[in-house]
Protein backbone atom coordinates (compact mmCIF):
# COMPACT_ATOMS: atom_id res chain seq x y z
CA UNK A 1 0.00 0.00 0.00
CA UNK A 2 1.04 3.61 -0.52
CA UNK A 3 0.71 5.37 2.83
CA UNK A 4 0.66 9.12 3.41
CA UNK A 5 1.80 10.03 6.93
CA UNK A 6 0.96 13.58 7.96
CA UNK A 7 3.39 14.74 10.63
CA UNK A 8 5.67 11.90 9.55
CA UNK A 9 8.82 13.75 10.61
CA UNK A 10 7.56 14.07 14.17
CA UNK A 11 8.11 11.97 17.27
CA UNK A 12 5.39 9.35 16.71
CA UNK A 13 5.16 9.82 12.97
CA UNK A 14 8.80 9.03 12.28
CA UNK A 15 8.55 5.73 14.19
CA UNK A 16 5.41 4.87 12.24
CA UNK A 17 7.28 5.59 8.99
CA UNK A 18 10.06 3.23 10.12
CA UNK A 19 7.64 0.38 10.71
CA UNK A 20 5.55 0.97 7.58
CA UNK A 21 8.70 0.72 5.46
CA UNK A 22 9.80 -2.41 7.33
CA UNK A 23 6.38 -3.88 6.52
CA UNK A 24 6.94 -3.33 2.81
CA UNK A 25 4.69 -0.32 2.25
CA UNK A 26 5.46 2.74 0.15
CA UNK A 27 5.51 5.90 2.26
CA UNK A 28 5.06 9.59 1.57
CA UNK A 29 5.48 12.09 4.41
CA UNK A 30 3.64 15.42 4.59
CA UNK A 31 5.16 17.75 7.17
CA UNK A 32 5.77 21.48 7.61
CA UNK A 33 8.73 20.78 9.95
CA UNK A 34 7.45 23.17 12.59
CA UNK A 35 8.15 20.50 15.19
CA UNK A 36 9.20 17.52 13.06
CA UNK A 37 12.88 16.97 12.28
CA UNK A 38 14.50 15.92 9.03
CA UNK A 39 17.11 13.87 10.86
CA UNK A 40 14.33 11.59 12.15
CA UNK A 41 13.88 10.46 8.54
CA UNK A 42 17.35 10.89 7.07
CA UNK A 43 18.26 7.20 7.49
CA UNK A 44 15.65 6.30 4.86
CA UNK A 45 17.36 8.22 2.07
CA UNK A 46 15.36 8.02 -1.16
CA UNK A 47 13.08 5.26 0.13
CA UNK A 48 10.45 7.81 1.15
CA UNK A 49 8.93 10.84 -0.53
CA UNK A 50 8.98 13.96 1.63
CA UNK A 51 6.43 16.67 0.88
CA UNK A 52 7.16 19.86 2.76
CA UNK A 53 3.86 21.63 3.16
CA UNK A 54 1.24 22.92 5.54
CA UNK A 55 -2.08 21.16 6.07
CA UNK A 56 -3.76 24.58 6.08
CA UNK A 57 -2.83 24.84 2.37
CA UNK A 58 -5.71 22.89 0.84
CA UNK A 59 -4.20 22.80 -2.65
CA UNK A 60 -0.98 21.30 -1.30
CA UNK A 61 -2.89 18.64 0.60
CA UNK A 62 -4.98 17.77 -2.45
CA UNK A 63 -1.83 17.33 -4.52
CA UNK A 64 -0.34 15.00 -1.90
CA UNK A 65 -3.23 12.52 -2.25
CA UNK A 66 -2.21 11.31 -5.71
CA UNK A 67 -1.84 7.52 -5.62
CA UNK A 68 -2.41 7.22 -1.86
CA UNK A 69 -4.24 4.18 -0.41
CA UNK A 70 -4.40 5.18 3.26
CA UNK A 71 -3.68 8.35 5.25
CA UNK A 72 -2.15 8.09 8.71
CA UNK A 73 -3.08 11.51 10.04
CA UNK A 74 -0.78 12.40 12.95
CA UNK A 75 0.02 16.06 12.30
CA UNK A 76 -1.23 18.37 15.08
CA UNK A 77 -0.07 20.86 17.65
CA UNK A 78 2.22 18.75 19.88
CA UNK A 79 2.01 21.00 22.96
CA UNK A 80 -1.32 20.78 24.80
CA UNK A 81 -0.33 23.76 26.98
CA UNK A 82 0.06 26.13 24.01
CA UNK A 83 -3.70 26.40 23.63
CA UNK A 84 -3.94 28.20 26.95
CA UNK A 85 -2.15 31.22 25.48
CA UNK A 86 -2.78 30.98 21.72
CA UNK A 87 -6.37 29.86 21.78
CA UNK A 88 -6.88 29.16 18.06
CA UNK A 89 -3.83 26.87 17.84
CA UNK A 90 -5.73 23.59 18.09
CA UNK A 91 -8.67 24.85 16.07
CA UNK A 92 -6.35 25.54 13.13
CA UNK A 93 -3.65 22.90 13.49
CA UNK A 94 -6.12 20.24 14.56
CA UNK A 95 -9.69 20.69 13.39
CA UNK A 96 -9.25 22.82 10.25
CA UNK A 97 -6.21 20.80 9.21
CA UNK A 98 -8.24 17.59 9.56
CA UNK A 99 -11.04 19.05 7.46
CA UNK A 100 -8.49 19.78 4.73
CA UNK A 101 -7.18 16.20 4.91
CA UNK A 102 -10.69 14.75 4.66
CA UNK A 103 -11.79 17.06 1.85
CA UNK A 104 -8.61 16.28 -0.08
CA UNK A 105 -9.26 12.57 0.40
CA UNK A 106 -12.80 12.99 -0.92
CA UNK A 107 -11.61 14.84 -3.99
CA UNK A 108 -8.74 12.42 -4.57
CA UNK A 109 -10.74 9.25 -4.03
CA UNK A 110 -8.71 8.10 -0.99
CA UNK A 111 -10.94 5.96 1.22
CA UNK A 112 -8.96 5.01 4.36
CA UNK A 113 -7.80 7.21 7.25
CA UNK A 114 -6.14 6.33 10.55
CA UNK A 115 -6.27 9.21 13.03
CA UNK A 116 -4.14 9.97 16.08
CA UNK A 117 -6.70 11.04 18.67
CA UNK A 118 -6.08 11.22 22.40
CA UNK A 119 -7.28 10.06 25.80
CA UNK A 120 -8.01 13.72 26.60
CA UNK A 121 -11.28 13.46 24.65
CA UNK A 122 -12.65 11.68 27.76
CA UNK A 123 -12.06 14.76 29.93
CA UNK A 124 -12.13 14.00 33.66
CA UNK A 125 -13.69 10.56 33.25
CA UNK A 126 -15.60 9.15 36.20
CA UNK A 127 -14.96 5.56 35.08
CA UNK A 128 -11.41 4.18 35.27
CA UNK A 129 -10.01 2.35 33.48
CA UNK A 130 -11.94 4.23 30.80
CA UNK A 131 -13.41 2.16 27.93
CA UNK A 132 -13.99 3.44 24.40
CA UNK A 133 -17.77 3.60 24.90
CA UNK A 134 -17.52 5.94 27.91
CA UNK A 135 -19.62 9.07 27.64
CA UNK A 136 -20.69 11.75 27.44
CA UNK A 137 -17.35 13.14 26.31
CA UNK A 138 -16.52 16.52 27.85
CA UNK A 139 -12.87 17.42 27.19
CA UNK A 140 -11.45 20.16 29.44
CA UNK A 141 -8.63 21.41 27.18
CA UNK A 142 -8.75 23.11 23.78
CA UNK A 143 -6.49 20.32 22.51
CA UNK A 144 -9.03 17.74 23.67
CA UNK A 145 -11.89 19.68 22.11
CA UNK A 146 -10.03 19.74 18.81
CA UNK A 147 -9.36 16.00 18.90
CA UNK A 148 -13.02 15.27 19.63
CA UNK A 149 -14.04 17.63 16.82
CA UNK A 150 -11.68 15.82 14.45
CA UNK A 151 -13.20 12.47 15.40
CA UNK A 152 -16.66 13.85 14.60
CA UNK A 153 -15.52 15.20 11.24
CA UNK A 154 -13.97 11.85 10.35
CA UNK A 155 -17.03 9.82 11.27
CA UNK A 156 -19.22 12.25 9.31
CA UNK A 157 -17.03 11.70 6.23
CA UNK A 158 -17.42 7.95 6.78
CA UNK A 159 -21.21 8.29 6.89
CA UNK A 160 -21.52 10.80 4.08
CA UNK A 161 -18.74 9.91 1.63
CA UNK A 162 -18.03 6.26 2.34
CA UNK A 163 -14.61 6.53 4.00
CA UNK A 164 -13.24 3.89 6.35
CA UNK A 165 -11.65 5.13 9.57
CA UNK A 166 -9.48 4.03 12.48
CA UNK A 167 -9.60 6.32 15.52
CA UNK A 168 -6.78 5.78 18.00
CA UNK A 169 -7.11 7.39 21.41
CA UNK A 170 -3.54 7.57 22.64
CA UNK A 171 -2.34 7.39 26.21
CA UNK A 172 0.74 9.54 26.91
CA UNK A 173 3.21 8.33 24.28
CA UNK A 174 6.87 8.31 25.29
CA UNK A 175 10.13 6.99 23.90
CA UNK A 176 13.10 7.68 21.66
CA UNK A 177 13.16 10.95 19.68
CA UNK A 178 10.90 12.62 22.24
CA UNK A 179 10.86 16.39 21.87
CA UNK A 180 8.47 17.40 24.64
CA UNK A 181 6.57 16.01 27.61
CA UNK A 182 7.22 15.44 31.29
CA UNK A 183 10.25 13.12 30.96
CA UNK A 184 11.89 15.40 28.40
CA UNK A 185 11.21 18.42 30.63
CA UNK A 186 12.62 16.74 33.74
CA UNK A 187 15.85 15.79 31.96
CA UNK A 188 16.35 19.36 30.76
CA UNK A 189 15.61 20.75 34.20
CA UNK A 190 18.26 18.48 35.69
CA UNK A 191 20.73 19.61 33.06
CA UNK A 192 20.10 23.20 34.16
CA UNK A 193 20.21 22.41 37.89
CA UNK A 194 21.43 18.95 38.98
CA UNK A 195 20.49 19.66 42.60
CA UNK A 196 16.81 20.54 42.24
CA UNK A 197 13.90 19.27 40.16
CA UNK A 198 10.76 21.38 39.96
CA UNK A 199 7.55 19.42 39.42
CA UNK A 200 4.36 21.16 38.31
CA UNK A 201 1.41 20.31 40.56
CA UNK A 202 1.54 18.06 43.60
CA UNK A 203 3.08 15.04 41.88
CA UNK A 204 -0.01 12.90 42.40
CA UNK A 205 -1.18 13.27 38.81
CA UNK A 206 -1.12 9.82 37.22
CA UNK A 207 -1.74 8.61 33.69
CA UNK A 208 -1.29 5.68 31.35
CA UNK A 209 1.94 5.70 29.34
CA UNK A 210 2.80 3.83 26.14
CA UNK A 211 6.18 3.38 24.48
CA UNK A 212 6.24 4.92 21.00
CA UNK A 213 7.19 1.77 19.06
CA UNK A 214 4.38 -0.07 20.83
CA UNK A 215 2.07 2.74 19.70
CA UNK A 216 3.20 2.68 16.06
CA UNK A 217 3.07 -1.13 15.97
CA UNK A 218 -0.46 -1.09 17.38
CA UNK A 219 -1.62 1.35 14.71
CA UNK A 220 -0.32 -0.85 11.91
CA UNK A 221 -1.65 -4.05 13.50
CA UNK A 222 -5.12 -2.63 13.98
CA UNK A 223 -5.45 -1.01 10.55
CA UNK A 224 -4.40 -4.37 9.08
CA UNK A 225 -6.58 -6.65 11.21
CA UNK A 226 -9.82 -4.75 11.78
CA UNK A 227 -12.25 -3.84 9.03
CA UNK A 228 -15.36 -2.03 10.29
CA UNK A 229 -16.41 1.24 8.74
CA UNK A 230 -15.38 2.97 11.99
CA UNK A 231 -12.76 1.23 14.10
CA UNK A 232 -11.87 2.88 17.41
CA UNK A 233 -9.37 1.86 20.05
CA UNK A 234 -7.66 3.06 23.19
CA UNK A 235 -3.91 2.69 22.73
CA UNK A 236 -2.11 2.41 26.05
CA UNK A 237 -1.13 0.15 28.90
CA UNK A 238 -3.48 -1.14 31.58
CA UNK A 239 -1.81 0.71 34.45
CA UNK A 240 -0.65 4.22 35.35
CA UNK A 241 2.46 6.02 36.56
CA UNK A 242 2.40 9.12 38.76
CA UNK A 243 4.36 12.29 38.08
CA UNK A 244 6.08 11.81 41.47
CA UNK A 245 7.25 8.34 40.37
CA UNK A 246 8.40 9.71 37.00
CA UNK A 247 10.52 12.29 38.80
CA UNK A 248 12.04 9.55 40.94
CA UNK A 249 12.80 7.37 37.92
CA UNK A 250 14.43 10.22 35.99
CA UNK A 251 16.64 11.03 38.99
CA UNK A 252 17.50 7.34 39.43
CA UNK A 253 18.46 6.95 35.78
CA UNK A 254 20.49 10.20 35.84
CA UNK A 255 22.78 8.81 38.52
CA UNK A 256 22.53 12.11 40.39
CA UNK A 257 22.33 12.14 44.18
CA UNK A 258 20.89 14.59 46.71
CA UNK A 259 18.36 16.01 44.24
CA UNK A 260 15.50 17.80 45.94
CA UNK A 261 12.06 17.48 44.33
CA UNK A 262 10.07 20.68 44.70
CA UNK A 263 6.35 20.66 43.91
CA UNK A 264 4.55 23.81 42.78
CA UNK A 265 1.29 22.57 44.31
CA UNK A 266 -2.23 22.02 43.06
CA UNK A 267 -3.88 18.92 41.64
CA UNK A 268 -2.77 19.55 38.04
CA UNK A 269 0.22 20.90 36.16
CA UNK A 270 -1.60 23.54 34.10
CA UNK A 271 -5.09 24.68 33.10
CA UNK A 272 -6.74 21.90 31.08
CA UNK A 273 -4.49 19.18 32.48
CA UNK A 274 -6.38 16.01 33.42
CA UNK A 275 -5.04 14.95 36.85
CA UNK A 276 -5.76 11.24 36.42
CA UNK A 277 -6.32 9.19 33.28
CA UNK A 278 -6.27 5.43 32.92
CA UNK A 279 -7.35 3.80 29.68
CA UNK A 280 -8.94 0.39 29.27
CA UNK A 281 -6.97 -1.29 26.44
CA UNK A 282 -9.10 -4.48 26.39
CA UNK A 283 -10.36 -3.95 22.83
CA UNK A 284 -6.80 -3.49 21.56
CA UNK A 285 -5.70 -6.72 23.25
CA UNK A 286 -8.79 -8.58 22.01
CA UNK A 287 -7.77 -7.55 18.49
CA UNK A 288 -4.46 -9.35 19.00
CA UNK A 289 -2.03 -6.66 20.12
CA UNK A 290 -0.11 -6.52 23.40
CA UNK A 291 2.45 -3.92 24.48
CA UNK A 292 6.06 -4.68 25.36
CA UNK A 293 6.09 -2.18 28.24
CA UNK A 294 3.73 -1.22 31.03
CA UNK A 295 3.54 2.45 32.06
CA UNK A 296 6.49 2.46 34.44
CA UNK A 297 8.56 0.33 32.06
CA UNK A 298 7.87 2.76 29.22
CA UNK A 299 8.85 5.70 31.44
CA UNK A 300 12.11 4.09 32.57
CA UNK A 301 13.05 3.03 29.03
CA UNK A 302 12.33 6.56 27.80
CA UNK A 303 14.39 8.18 30.56
CA UNK A 304 17.40 6.01 29.64
CA UNK A 305 16.97 6.60 25.91
CA UNK A 306 16.46 10.35 26.07
CA UNK A 307 19.45 10.77 28.39
CA UNK A 308 21.56 9.06 25.75
CA UNK A 309 20.09 11.32 23.05
CA UNK A 310 20.19 14.54 25.06
CA UNK A 311 23.02 13.93 27.53
CA UNK A 312 22.96 15.30 31.07
CA UNK A 313 26.61 16.26 30.77
CA UNK A 314 26.34 18.49 27.71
Amino acid sequence: MHCLVTGGAGFIGSHLVDLLLESGHRVSVFDNFSSGRRDFLSHHGDNIKIIEGDLLDLDAVKAAMDGIDIVYHLAANPDIRLGTTVTDTDLNQGTVATYNVLESMRIGGVKKIAFASSSVVYGEAEVMPTPEDYGPLFPISLYGASKLGCEALITSWVGTFGLQAWLFRFANIVGARGTHGVIFDFIHKLRADPNRLEVLGNGRQEKSYMEVMDCASAMIHLTTNTDDAINYFNLGSDDTCSVRRIAEIVIEESGLSDVSIDYTGGDRGWAGDVPKAMLDPTRMRDAGFSTNYNSEGAVRYTAKTLMEEIGLDE
